[in-house]
């Protein structure tokens, strides 16, 4: 499908599933040469990364873990400029190796807070995996370990991403149509 309907929105074939997935067995391969002594666990970061978060573990060979945190801060087509905790971490993360998996960073509001509540969990370090990343959104400073596919600052759906909640199971990821 070039192009999708979404409830009043179009949208418009940005990168394919292969390209995709391609990307991220590139992710995920380094981190396999980087992290391969670690243990490290993963955190899926929900509800957007769930598609990155399970593509990425199918590629990734050394011993690991996986767990899961929701967190929220959109609505509609808008960032509400507050991220929310739905529900959280209840693993021990103490002395443990944690690679966050995100769908996509745009403000790095998100990602800025939730590396924040991992540093009083005593984690001995913190790399973070996005699948997009729009260079032009950031506001602010984190650490970007592993990015997939960077992007321009529009609107998009699709591999786990939505708009008002619809349009997360696409295979490919789709740019809005003004």
């Amino acid at each position: 499908m070039d192009i999708v309907q979404i409830k009043d929105k179009r949208f418009g074939l940005t990168i394919s599933e292969k390209e995709i997935l391609n990307a991220i067995e590139s992710v995920a391969q380094r981190i396999n040469a980087d992290l391969q002594d670690k243990n490290p666990l993963f955190i899926c970061v929900l509800n957007g990364a769930f598609m990155f978060a399970a593509d990425l573990m199918k590629f990734v060979t050394i011993p690991s873990e996986v767990t899961f945190v929701k967190l929220s801060s959109y609505e509609g087509l808008m960032s509400t400029g507050k991220v929310k905790e739905v529900f959280g971490l209840t693993e021990n993360l103490s002395g443990r190796t944690v690679v966050i998996v995100e769908d996509i960073i745009d403000t790095g509001k998100t990602m800025a807070n939730l590396i924040e509540s991992l540093g009083s969990k005593n984690v001995a370090e913190v790399y973070v995996a996005t699948l997009l990343l729009k260079p032009e959104a950031l506001e602010h400073t984190v650490p970007l370990d592993y990015v997939a596919i960077e992007i321009p600052n529009d609107f998009i759906v699709g591999y786990g991403l939505d708009y008002d909640g619809y349009g997360r199971n696409l295979r490919a990821i789709y740019t809005l149509i003004p």
